[in-house]
């Protein structure tokens, strides 16, 4: 039933399931058969979860943390994965770049509900060169370049009015100028330590399979669910 200040919250949770027959295929998953690396099962996974209508299969949480040490997390898009890392880009001078610079360690985590997968990452995060890091930004959206030509990436927004106008400028200067610099833009790699890959069973029989890297290579573990 609604409350005074709209739906009620427990009611909504009980209705609703986590791996719907209709909306979801858990398919069996042989850890003996996995590859050596997580590199080439996360390319697999990746395109699967393509295959199987995944509509944002790239958007990834990244998680870092504070001066503090309290933890941060938000939701970003992949740029890439290869033998460099996992990369994906921002401002430096944004919250999660501030964070990085302290702290150059993070988290990601990808979450296929189509398929019942997850997959969590963790390593250092080092930043790209700037000619990496350029060649990046030019190589997505006129709207990705006005986004970051907009700047002031988690700064106190006085109002919308200045966000419209900051943003309709940078538009117009991305549109004129598609190869504008900035600085601040910059592309990250996360380069992990460790990969685990979550393969959901109906019978919550989840198998877990960790990628744990060591000098000649990784080695490979199961856990319990």
């Amino acid at each position: 039933m609604a409350t005074e200040t709209g739906p009620d919250l427990h009611d909504l949770l009980k209705s609703l399931r986590v791996w719907a027959p209709e909306t979801t295929e858990l398919r069996p998953f042989d850890p003996a058969t996995a590859p050596d690396t997580p590199l080439a099962l996360f390319t697999t996974w990746f395109a699967e979860a393509v295959a199987a209508g995944e509509t944002e299969p790239h958007v990834m949480s990244l998680a870092t943390r504070d001066d503090e040490g309290l933890p941060d997390v938000r939701m970003v898009m992949l740029h890439g994965a290869d033998t460099e890392g996992w990369s994906f880009a921002t401002h430096s001078t944004s919250r999660k770049g501030h964070q990085l610079n302290h702290f150059a360690y993070a988290a990601l985590s990808f979450y296929w509900p189509r398929l019942g997968r997850q997959i969590r990452l963790r390593g250092p995060a080092l930043p790209a060169t700037p000619a990496e890091s350029r060649a990046d930004l030019h190589a997505r959206s006129t709207g990705a370049l006005a986004a970051a030509l907009t700047g002031h990436q988690s700064e106190v927004l006085p109002s919308l009015e200045q966000l419209t106008q900051t943003s309709e400028a940078a538009w117009e200067l991305a549109q004129r100028e598609p190869q504008a610099s900035i600085p601040s833009w910059t592309l990250y790699r996360v380069f992990p330590d460790e990969a685990e890959f979550f393969q959901g069973d109906a019978l919550r029989r989840h198998v877990r399979l960790r990628y744990v890297r060591e000098e000649r290579g990784w080695a490979r573990e199961l856990l319990w669910p």
